[in-house]
């Protein structure tokens, strides 16, 4: 059986690094069907940690290792932005050079959110667009490409965003990228160019599980209290029911005449993770085989012209 190797860097915040390497874990694994998958972990060590932070990593491999090696996928997260320019960004540096590596090394790699914009600038200078608030929540998405990667997917799909900043659709078309999945009210969803490695570029998360916005939503309001941000942030677009939704008002109105960090205690959580649901995991699951199967047909057809090349010189 032909083991396929996949390299995760994974640049979450510290609180979200374990939730993070678990959702990987999961859909690979539910993706994988009869394929056998051997995951190896890194990070960009100049994303900020605590002490906390560093702990998890410390087990991950050394992203020094990651040169001199091969991998057959390569998946990168996101990162919690921190400055308004990209090339800003502590882990710049780092985070182009694995892009470069992986354009050199892997059948096909998958860049996510943050990640996503950060390879489209940085091999085509296609710069972010800061949106007027956080896309945030499940939103539709249309299927207006063919490609192996949404092979049997429906063409109408739910995907959760959570982003800071978008993509103009045309910056994409006119630099020979190809948008697979986007959405009415939240822009580009998926898209993919074919250079050295074929690229996969996820705007959404579809590795989230069913509860992953609704923390956040309760993370952005304990920062509201606190006040580390000016607004009260946005419910998610299409996620919650309509009771959920009516406790969730009623707090957002006693935060506003009443701001304090104790208000947090009546953030109704085990109600809302009772009725939330995960409605796009049979599409991601999908979108996640179809990628492992494109990287397996990849690399037994290198192996097979390896051999017809020994064969040869033999």
């Amino acid at each position: 059986m032909t083991c396929i190797d996949i390299g995760l860097v994974n640049n979450m915040p510290d609180a979200a690094l374990d939730t993070t390497e678990r959702q990987f874990r999961a859909l690979l694994g539910a993706a994988a069907d009869d394929m056998a998958i051997r995951l190896m972990l890194y990070s960009l060590p100049e994303v900020p940690r605590t002490e906390f932070g560093r702990q998890q990593v410390s087990g991950y491999s050394d992203l020094g290792s990651l040169w001199d090696s091969h991998l057959d996928g390569l998946i990168v997260t996101g990162a919690e932005p921190r400055a308004a320019d990209l090339e800003d960004e502590p882990f710049w540096d780092s985070l182009t050079r694995v892009l470069e590596w992986a354009e050199r090394n892997t059948h096909s790699t998958i860049l996510s959110c943050l990640a996503a914009h950060a390879g489209i600038l940085h091999f085509d200078g296609i710069a972010r667009q800061p949106l007027g608030d956080k896309r945030f929540g499940v939103f539709e998405c249309v299927r207006v490409s063919d490609h192996p990667l949404t092979a049997a997917a429906p063409n109408r799909l739910r995907i959760p965003q959570s982003r800071w900043n978008g993509i103009r659709e045309e910056a994409l078309l006119a630099c020979g990228y190809r948008v697979l999945t986007r959405s009415e009210d939240a822009g580009v969803d998926s898209f993919v160019k074919q250079r050295n490695s074929l690229f996969v570029f996820f705007q959404g998360h579809p590795e989230y599980d069913a509860t992953t916005l609704l923390l956040e939503y309760r993370r952005d309001i304990g920062r509201f209290l606190r006040r580390e941000r000016d607004t009260y942030p946005t419910m998610p677009h299409g996620y919650f029911d309509q009771e959920t939704v009516e406790a969730l008002t009623a707090l957002r109105q006693r935060a506003l005449l009443d701001r304090r960090e104790e208000l947090l205690a009546e953030f109704p959580t085990a109600m809302a993770a009772g009725k939330v649901t995960n409605t796009w995991r049979s599409t991601a699951v999908s979108l996640y085989r179809n990628w492992l199967l494109y990287i397996r047909a990849q690399k037994e057809q290198q192996l097979a012209q390896s051999h017809v090349g020994a064969t040869v010189n033999a």
